[in-house]
């Protein structure tokens, strides 16, 4: 799940844009006025509209003082920001030209930001501050004079290129910002649908496990008489023993499902190296697939620790499995490690991926086995994603399908 405010995350963010904007239109707003006083020799009311600056100076180091103590940025707070703009441009208008004044354009740069950043009923509500401003400025102004009309053409380019500098720069990335909000929560609600799944899939496999273990008691029964009556028969006394061994298989793991439902995913865990918790691993799957072969390689060094918890150990077990089903005769699982991160590769000598397989593999519910349901190596995918872990399946170049499984170093 995301950290975050939905709408505080991309508004904090494009506020800070702001304070840049503020910070680049308060230094032209100085250079202007310096200009037009002293190299255009054209009066203007300097104390006012020196106040009308300073003030959002001022304004504007709040800002900063907000944003360093990583307050909550509202839509409303958001909003009064860009109202205290629309001020500021008003007042310096008013003291120089008005209506008149070409960088009276600039009102467009506020309802833009709002149209970006906002809700509509905000942008609504800055367009029609900002055309009663604008009206307001027509009829009550401080004239300029000694403005003339090529003077008026060149403030207007001007503000035509600063205007599309500012729109260019800042407010295409405040809307990348609400999009990059978009997909993480997107992808929060994603990640939320699939922990649903997976809640559902652990009480219906808890239910499962307790109505399996009445069958799997009389299969132990029946199965001891047999072996008493017909151990003799050496053929069938092996297949009885074998079928023995996998029956009690069966009710270790249902009996460690039972204890471990409802639990916190790292309560039974404990840090421990990785190469040993993996070699207990593969002795514990050499049990449920004694016809499978396997070899093991590991980096050479001691090697690092890791979490090791049941969730993994199932999860591990899984894709054991996955590639025992692919090649039962030749399976292949190297341990290494770089830095933090530890790479567990099992690789299989079957027929490798098809483009389908993937391109859905680890979703709920797909398989390319004619008698699986899909839902195993979606539960490994998601034990390891929240240790902090990947999943990586590809095709091997010499054959066969590799899974990649990378871990976080505990």
């Amino acid at each position: 799940m995301l950290n975050m405010n939905e709408t505080g995350w991309p508004l904090a963010k494009n506020l800070e844009r702001i304070f840049m904007m503020r910070n680049i239109v308060i230094l032209c707003q100085i250079a202007v006025i310096a200009f037009v006083h002293k190299v255009l020799a054209i009066p203007l009311p300097l104390f006012p509209m020196g106040m009308t600056i300073a003030l959002l100076g001022l304004f504007n180091v709040w800002t900063r003082y907000r944003l360093s103590r990583h307050s909550p940025v509202t839509e409303i707070g958001f909003f009064l920001q860009i109202l205290a703009d629309v001020a500021a441009l008003t007042s310096l208008l008013y003291f120089s030209g008005g209506s008149t004044n070409p960088f009276v354009s600039l009102y467009l740069i506020p309802i833009i930001i709002s149209a970006a950043a906002l809700p509509w009923r905000y942008t609504w509500t800055t367009a029609a501050i900002a055309v009663a401003c604008y009206t307001l400025l027509m009829n009550r102004f401080v004239p300029l004079h000694h403005q003339t009309f090529m003077l008026h053409v060149y403030a207007m380019w001007m503000t035509f290129v600063f205007s599309t500098f500012l729109i260019a720069t800042f407010v295409v990335r405040m809307g990348e910002s609400l999009r990059e909000r978009d997909r993480q929560l997107a992808k929060a609600r994603e990640e939320a649908l699939r922990s649903e799944r997976i809640v559902s899939l652990g009480t219906l496999a808890a239910g499962a496990a307790h109505e399996l273990g009445t069958p799997l008691a009389t299969m132990a029964i029946l199965c001891g008489e047999m072996e008493s009556e017909y151990g003799e028969i050496e053929a069938l006394g092996k297949d009885l023993s074998l079928l023995s061994i996998q029956i009690e298989n069966c009710k270790r793991i249902l009996t460690g499902l039972i204890a471990t439902a409802g639990e916190a995913r790292a309560e039974g865990g404990r840090i421990r190296p990785a190469d040993e918790f993996i070699e207990n691993i593969l002795g514990e799957w050499q049990l449920m697939r004694p016809g499978a072969s396997f070899s093991f390689m590991k980096q050479g060094g001691a090697a690092p620790s890791i979490l090791a918890e049941q969730t993994l150990s199932a999860a591990i077990l899984n894709l054991l499995n996955n590639a025992a089903d692919a090649s039962p005769e030749n399976v292949e699982i190297a341990l290494s490690w770089k830095g933090r991160e530890i790479s567990i590769e099992i690789r299989d000598r079957g027929k490798g991926l098809s483009p389908e397989a993937a391109a859905h593999a680890g979703e709920p519910f797909y398989s390319t086995k004619e008698e699986g349901f899909g839902i195993g190596l979606f539960l490994a995918n998601a034990s390891i994603e929240r240790m902090g872990g990947k999943v990586h399946l590809f095709n091997s170049e010499g054959g066969g399908a590799v899974t990649r499984v990378t871990l976080p170093e505990s």
